[in-house]
């Protein structure tokens, strides 16, 4: 007797097609399970077999086989649970081995024949989407983030019992509707708990630039002594991040759910915020492992990425960072495999003059030595210095400004031109300026002749090199968009100019 059922793995954050094949013979009783599992597939086979006891369903009594195909993929991880007892039961006749065929199924099972989450639920779902087939059953808990897809016919499951109805042909029961401002592009405010802007306390530099930043996705470095306030502005831009499109939010959402993140509303619509620790290892910040799986760079896609004290991540791991700030993406290269994670993320860094925090604001306070502040910089190469767009110096707090009035705009109102702004060089040219290619900039960044003379003058006297200039460029566009200018004028460059300031310590 012989029976399959469709299912799938995840390599990467993408999911590959897996085809379970059960075959029950005469003999002696034994499972055998082979195509390339790992330590968690083998070990469905103990699971399977107490979920079918507890089902009702037992356990035959002859020889069993069980086949992963493709044979040569390495399959992962424990969601071919519910797939492998469901082929096991059309093999025996008890659940109709022609729907079985038809239907995708995934989910790991629990001793008691529930269905819990699967790892990468909606990269399945996009799996389906391209190959089909396009009924499935998966976790409950699942369900609401594939509906969010569309075009998928879903049956959500919480127990090997239930799935097993649906496939004897139960009617599907209702999936959990997904809230609305989970599957359009409507504008919607953001969290109530997200911090505000209007609670920042002067700063009007570093207020414009985190303006900048948001509106065209620019990579920004705050440079200031302990307390100035670099966490606090950092923190706060989200709440002037626009949501995501649909295609950004379904790419978001695949991403976190390949890391085992869960989606019970459906796609994430906000801009990722990931803050990793400075002790953080390089597989957790780039992404990698064993089984590769995305690290906070991949997390942090089409969101921001907030390293705070950046000198003190080891250089090793800023300078992976290279890579995806120029190209949106990572690669990571293990023994087996060569696997493509998304990279595009914003970065926003933070860090201190000096070891101490206190070179060029108080220098009767600052006692580091030349040497230690030149060591203490060079932690962070100029390449990747080159790659931040807005470099930020901020001053202590002064008390006037902690015991004022808050007088800067809320969120609310610099987010409504951060939106107007990007939605404008969308429209010109498809992409945030951060991601203007070399080869259009020059066109759709064009200056007028006093824009000209005052890049020329800045080339000079910043030093900048190719790609700083580039990056002035990106950024004085930024600036014009949100003045509602079709030119780039000589002010919108002074503006760029003003945040790429020679390094501290040179």
């Amino acid at each position: 007797m012989f029976a399959a059922v469709p299912s799938a793995t995840l390599v990467g954050v993408d999911a590959k097609p897996v085809r379970v094949e059960v075959h029950v013979a005469r003999g002696l009783p034994s499972t055998t399970l082979v195509g390339l599992p790992d330590a968690a597939v083998r070990e469905a086979r103990d699971r399977v077999r107490a979920a079918l006891t507890s089902s009702g369903f037992g356990v035959p009594r002859a020889r069993v086989l069980i086949n992963l195909a493709p044979a040569d993929l390495r399959k992962e991880g424990p969601s071919l649970d519910l797939p492998i007892a469901l082929a096991l039961l059309a093999a025996e006749g008890r659940v109709p081995a022609d729907a079985a065929a038809r239907t995708l199924c995934l989910g790991e099972l629990a001793l008691d024949g529930t269905l819990r989450p699967a790892r990468g639920a909606i990269a399945v779902g996009l799996m389906a989407l391209q190959d089909g087939p396009r009924r499935l059953i998966v976790p409950a808990d699942d369900a609401p983030g594939l509906v969010a897809l569309g075009g998928l016919d879903v049956w959500p499951a919480r127990s090997l019992s239930e799935a097993v109805s649906f496939l004897r042909g139960a009617p599907r029961p209702a999936v959990p509707d997904t809230p609305r401002h989970a599957r359009d592009d409507a504008p919607r405010p953001p969290p109530a708990d997200t911090p505000d802007l209007r609670e920042v306390r002067g700063r009007s530099m570093a207020r414009l630039a985190l303006e900048i930043a948001a509106a065209g996705g620019h990579a920004m470095l705050l440079t200031g002594p302990p307390g100035s306030g670099k966490t606090m502005l950092a923190r706060r831009l989200p709440g002037l991040l626009p949501d995501l499109d649909t295609p950004e939010a379904i790419e978001v959402t695949r991403i976190h759910s390949a890391a085992g993140a869960r989606t019970p509303l459906g796609l994430l619509r906000r801009p990722p915020f990931r803050a990793p620790h400075a002790r953080a290892s390089q597989v957790a910040l780039v992404g990698g492992g064993r089984s590769p799986r995305p690290g906070e760079i991949s997390l942090a896609h089409r969101g921001v990425l907030f390293l705070d004290e950046l000198p003190e991540f080891p250089r090793g791991h800023l300078e992976a960072l290279r890579q995806p700030l120029e190209d949106g993406h990572v690669t990571v290269d293990r023994h087996r495999a060569r696997t493509r994670f998304p990279a595009a993320f914003q970065l926003i860094a933070a860090r201190n003059p000096c070891p101490c925090g206190w070179f060029g604001v108080e220098p009767t306070r600052c006692g580091c030595h030349p040497t230690a502040r030149r060591r203490y910089a060079d932690r962070i190469s100029g390449p990747i210095l080159d790659r931040i767009d807005l470099h930020v110096r901020l001053a202590p707090v002064t008390a006037d400004e902690l015991v004022g009035p808050a007088t800067g705009e809320t969120s609310a109102v610099v987010a409504a031109r951060v939106l107007a702004a990007r939605r404008s060089s969308i429209v010109r040219q498809g992409v945030a300026n951060a991601r203007l290619e070399t080869g259009r900039l020059e066109r759709i960044a064009g200056l007028d002749d006093a824009g000209a003379r005052v890049a020329l003058s800045a080339i000079g006297e910043l030093g900048l090199s190719a790609r700083g200039y580039a990056r002035l460029l990106r950024v004085a566009r930024t600036v014009a968009d949100l003045a509602g200018s079709v030119v780039v004028q000589a002010d919108h460059v002074r503006t760029a100019a003003s945040f790429r300031q020679p390094d501290l310590a040179s």
